[in-house]
């Protein structure tokens, strides 16, 4: 009877049995997810905080900057001693013996708090600050307190006393969108922190206690006051006499508060796409992206570079240009004005020739940052100022005809192609020369003939037009009848090859550094040669011509030579103008954003003007 009992006893107990050892499991299935999250959250490698990008100019000064948050990162090293008492002294002050937390200032803390009913107390050491900061919410409950106190005790077995004070006088918030004691100080007083007298630096260490309370833009007598008690704390903890804090607290504390540079936004937009492109060539995106045409795996390497260009920016970097900004200034104010207040708009784009560098881009008139760039985004189509780099430097190139060789200026097709000269007129037999000076379009399609399409493309895919598709590889490229088009900036850059005869892609970026000036990138600069000396000289010459005798003229420069050569599309949608002197390579395109016909225009010459500017 007894062992039956016991056995149904048992019976009984099992649906209890299995309860609770589903729930032991459970729970050690918990802790075990609890430790690795802890381990994991413990062990990330940095803050993610974006550092500024800044934009340099060729003379050395900063004339962008890029960032949502201000941060100057430092050494401790860099930060002086004082500072780092400041902090210590008035925040923890056992912190280099504690070991992430201060068991009898918690005590305190929960007293206070049970006494008043609140969790209001804090009792948090530099380093509970800190993973407040990095890994955790400002809630105030006991269990995010809990953990606060597993990260501490994890962060100081991960890292020394000096690394954790680093990283909190680094991170810590200064108000305004200000990280760290370091972009404090070139934020609010526009120094090194190493420049600042005692009494600035114990002026801006007032602010993290309450950033919003002692925000010195909006309550500075309330930052002044927490400034004098960390002052007299000093004193109190021997770091300073009372005569000296005395002297601090009546030194005059005057902000000179840092303005976000953003000046020569048609320049700086261009910088931060051309950077794109530089990262996708120097590792291995744009590789990629040639080698494939499936779609889906263009999106995937698409999103891959965005990423690693997110991580750059998040990293922080200097970006060292070729901007002159003495000419970015005059070349937008000159070419507004003379564009006035109609809805007609232009795109141009100068390169120094010497250095094959881009030292100034007009995106557009009242053009505002990353709006429509249409010196770099603006295709369209180039009509007769494509002739010179599709036509007859491939033809002189791949021949032994000259620019007094004739050709004829009749009518003339290829299939069904059958383009007309402008006007509607014909001509017999005339010289190369002739037909270049006034854009015979049937004499240039009979040179393109004799060059052939592939030939001629052999030649222009050398250069860096972007928006040139397989499908423009037929006849009506030789009058500059593209698929999409081309931009001012891309003509500019492929005419630099009438300079000397070689190419390499113009540039605005000289070097990319990280903030310790490390150099990440920089463009290959050996040039390719495209046209022979022979090319080059019948060029010239040509360009020249059409400047003295031809479309070109109202076209001038005290530079010893200038070419140029000009292009109007269908119905007067499009003027153009290309050309260059001893100094410069220019682009101008001239239109509205809604194509119309400029036909009452053509008699202005608008975009001579414009391009004059660029020459300048």
């Amino acid at each position: 009877m007894k062992k039956a009992f016991g056995f149904f006893i048992i019976v009984l107990s099992l649906p209890a049995l299995w309860w609770i050892s589903t729930n032991i499991k459970t729970e050690i299935h918990i802790a075990q997810a609890h430790e690795e999250q802890m381990t994991n959250a413990i062990h990330l490698p940095e803050v993610e905080a974006q550092l500024p990008v800044t934009l340099i100019d060729r003379n050395g000064q900063t004339f962008s900057e890029e960032y949502v948050e201000w941060r100057q990162p430092l050494s401790l090293q860099e930060i002086p001693q004082i500072a780092q008492e400041i902090f210590i002294t008035s925040e923890d002050a056992d912190f280099y013996t504690h070991i992430g937390f201060d068991l009898s200032a918690i005590i305190r803390a929960v007293v206070a708090n049970s006494n008043s009913n609140t969790t209001s107390q804090g009792g948090s050491t530099i380093t509970q600050q800190l993973v407040r900061m990095r890994y955790l919410s400002e809630e105030k409950t006991y269990e995010r307190k809990l953990t606060e106190l597993f990260y501490a005790y994890e962060l100081e077995k991960e890292f020394d006393k000096e690394a954790i004070l680093t990283m909190y006088l680094n991170e810590s918030y200064f108000s305004n969108q200000v990280y760290g004691i370091g972009g404090a100080a070139t934020y609010y007083f526009q120094k090194p922190l190493q420049e600042l007298s005692i009494a600035e630096i114990a002026f801006i260490a007032a602010i993290p206690n309450n950033p919003s309370l002692y925000n010195p833009l909006k309550n500075y007598d309330q930052t002044k006051a927490r400034q004098e008690r960390l002052l007299d704390t000093l004193a109190a903890n021997g770091a300073i006499t009372e005569e000296e804090a005395k002297n601090y607290k009546a030194d005059s504390i005057t902000l000179n508060v840092k303005d976000k540079i953003q000046s020569y936004p048609m320049y700086s937009t261009y910088v931060l796409q051309e950077l794109k492109w530089l990262v996708a060539e120097k590792e291995g995106y744009a590789d990629r992206l040639g080698f494939t045409d499936n779609e889906e795996e263009k999106k995937k390497i698409k999103a891959q570079l965005d990423n690693r260009l997110n991580t750059l920016f998040q990293n922080g970097l200097i970006i060292h240009t070729a901007l002159d900004p003495t000419k970015q200034q005059h070349d937008e104010e000159k070419m507004s004005a003379i564009l006035g207040t109609s809805p007609l708009q232009a795109a141009g784009a100068a390169i120094e020739n010497q250095s094959r560098e881009i030292v100034s881009l007009y995106a557009g008139k009242n053009y505002e940052k990353f709006d429509f760039h249409r010196a770099f985004q603006g295709t369209r189509q180039p009509g007769s100022a494509f002739k010179p780099l599709a036509v007859y430097a491939p033809f002189f190139e791949t021949t032994a005809h000259t620019p007094d060789s004739i050709v004829n200026g009749g009518r003339y097709c290829v299939g069904s192609f059958c383009p007309q000269n402008y006007g509607g007129y014909t001509y017999g037999d005339v010289s190369i020369r002739t037909a270049f000076r006034h854009s015979y379009n049937t004499s240039a399609l009979r040179l393109f003939q004799t060059v052939g399409v592939e030939t001629a493309f052999d030649y222009l895919n050398r250069f860096h037009f972007r928006s040139i598709v397989e499908k423009d590889h037929n006849y009506a490229a030789s009058l500059g009848g593209l698929t999409y088009g081309v931009t001012a900036l891309e003509l500019a850059d492929a005419y630099t090859s009438f300079i000397d005869g070689s190419y390499v892609l113009a540039h605005s970026i000289r070097k990319v550094t990280a903030f310790d000036g490390t150099e990440l990138y920089s463009w290959d600069t050996q040039r390719e040669q495209i046209w022979s000396p022979k090319t080059v000289k019948y060029m010239r010459e040509l360009l020249a011509d059409v400047v003295a005798n031809g479309t070109g003229q109202g076209v001038y420069s005290n530079s010893s030579y200038v070419g140029a050569k000009t292009g109007t599309t269908n119905d007067y949608r499009d003027y153009w103008l290309a050309g260059l002197n001893d100094d410069y390579t220019a682009a101008v395109w001239l239109g509205y954003d809604k194509p119309q016909s400029m036909q009452q225009l053509e008699e202005y010459k608008i975009h001579h003007q414009l391009f004059n500017v660029l020459l300048e």
